[in-house]
């Protein structure tokens, strides 16, 4: 008797936690989906309700990053509002601030650096927001960055480079490219340090026949 007993309490219990697993999945991927459709009333109104605003997707892509990756900005504040993380990483190491960054979205850049981003979280190739911006040309966001107090303008990643030797070596040393570099020199980096290989960023801008970029490099050298 107080087996069957046991039992059935086991048996009720183990039904119960299913249910409930079974209903939270289903909010989630609800609330997912809200997001990714730019449904904000409908989003809101599930926070409102108790669901989870740091809400990971099966790559580990929170809320707010899906938002960052739909360069939906509405959305991104209506969920800042509510508390998500802004430094949250998926299975890749994006986070809605890094992603940012390197996807030169200033405003939401500028969202993320009231709300608490963090310079000491890094991407994938160990890397800040800044680098990928200065290899990609995303000019304002880079202003904004070398502009932001104790952010690390010098920092090398995981491929030996600063965001100064990205944005020669990666860079096509365009108008666009030498206002980058010069944003980064007013901003006082340090233009000396070299790749794994021991080369300068100014070398490999002579190298590439990079005249303006050249010029701007030789400048401080004087």
């Amino acid at each position: 008797m107080r087996f069957l007993l046991l039992f059935h309490f086991l048996l009720t219990f183990t039904t119960c936690n299913t249910e409930t697993t079974m209903q939270t999945t289903v909010a989630q991927n609800s609330i997912i989906k809200a997001v990714i459709k730019g449904e904000a009333q409908m989003v809101e109104s599930a926070l409102e309700r108790g669901a989870d605003v740091n809400t990971i997707d099966a790559q580990k892509r929170s809320l707010l990053l899906l938002a960052t990756q739909n360069r939906d900005l509405k959305m991104a504040q209506l969920l800042v509002a509510h508390g998500a993380g802004v430094n949250q990483q998926d299975i890749m190491k994006d986070s809605p601030f890094l992603y940012a960054g390197a996807t030169g979205q200033t405003e939401l850049v500028k969202l993320f650096l009231e709300n608490g981003a963090r310079f000491d979280v890094f991407n994938r190739y160990n890397g800040t927001a800044l680098i990928p911006a200065c290899e990609r040309g995303h000019l304002e966001v880079v202003k904004l960055l070398v502009n932001t107090k104790d952010f690390p303008i010098d920092h090398v990643n995981r491929l030996g480079w600063t965001a100064l030797m990205e944005a020669v070596v990666l860079g096509d040393g365009s108008d666009t490219y030498v206002k980058v570099v010069k944003t980064l020199v007013d901003a006082g980096c340090d233009i000396n340090i070299p790749d794994n290989e021991g080369v300068t960023a100014l070398q490999h801008a002579r190298n590439r026949g990079y005249t303006g970029i050249v010029e701007m490099l030789e400048k401080p050298a004087k």
